[in-house]
């Protein structure tokens, strides 16, 4: 759960109450929508959810029903072992915080046998937090990856797979990674909190905990105009009621086509 006024910022309830629920305390719903990508000879995850290592540092949230990563592949007959990557679009808790595990008292990467991918960007951020979003920002979320010499930085596009495409976009935080996959269904993309919901597809529609309203924008319009022009699906990170969409142009501004 997260306040509205937070997830919507200068839009006012009035106009985001008719697109997205909130209970009487104007808390919204949201969902940590991990996915996975699987080719021949890879298995990718993007995003791995909150985990639950902090849930009592972060109870103010109200967070609940959360799902078992490991839990969840094993439904689909696969294994942590199984997976050859694992994408942290950026290092907010909610995001990551699956990405290691507690063994035996000691924290360890979740996913042994993966590459984990991050921005060189959103590890500075880490690194050296600014005052905004330095509580989002778990060192136990990422720290032990980084020991074991897990993870690995990226400072431009890059494919890390074929048909698998990582970009950078700025706004939410430095250095966020939208990740596109190419299938026999056309191209699907993670754009992470750039589009956390179905009802931030309108331009205007910013989170207050974006570092950078305009650059967020600015993004979003790089974005969407080609999600638009190509035909990407777009799968939503935090909506709870709707896992993806197609976009169009209305205008001089997009909607989600639910």
């Amino acid at each position: 759960m997260a306040d509205g006024g937070a997830m919507f910022g200068a839009v006012p309830k009035r106009a985001w109450k008719r697109k997205y629920s909130s209970n009487d305390e104007n808390l919204c719903p949201l969902a940590m929508r991990c996915a996975l990508a699987v080719s021949n000879d890879r298995k990718i995850l993007l995003d791995v959810g909150m985990g639950d290592k902090n849930l009592d540092t972060v109870s103010y949230y109200l967070p609940h029903d959360i799902v078992s990563v490991p839990d969840n592949l094993a439904i689909l007959g696969l294994k942590v072992e199984d997976i050859t990557d694992v994408v942290l679009s950026h290092l907010h808790f909610d995001h990551c915080g699956g990405a290691t595990t507690i063994d035996r008292g000691k924290i360890i990467p979740a996913f042994p046998n993966a590459k984990y991918w991050l921005s060189k960007a959103q590890w500075n951020s880490f690194l050296h937090p600014n005052r905004l979003e330095a509580d989002s920002f778990f060192a136990d979320n990422i720290q032990p990856i980084y020991d074991a010499g897990l993870l690995y930085l990226i400072e431009d596009d890059v494919a890390i797979a074929e048909g698998f495409n990582l970009r950078l976009y700025d706004g939410h935080t430095s250095g966020q990674l939208v990740s596109f996959i190419e299938t026999e269904s056309g191209i699907f993309t993670f754009p992470g909190d750039l589009v956390p919901t179905s009802a931030h597809v309108s331009l205007e529609w910013i989170s207050a905990y974006d570092l950078c309203a305009l650059t967020s924008l600015n993004e979003k319009i790089r974005f969407l105009t080609e999600a638009e022009k190509e035909g990407y699906t777009l799968m939503y990170y935090h909506d709870a009621k709707n896992k993806k969409s197609k976009v169009k142009k209305l205008n001089d501004n997009f909607k989600a086509l639910l």
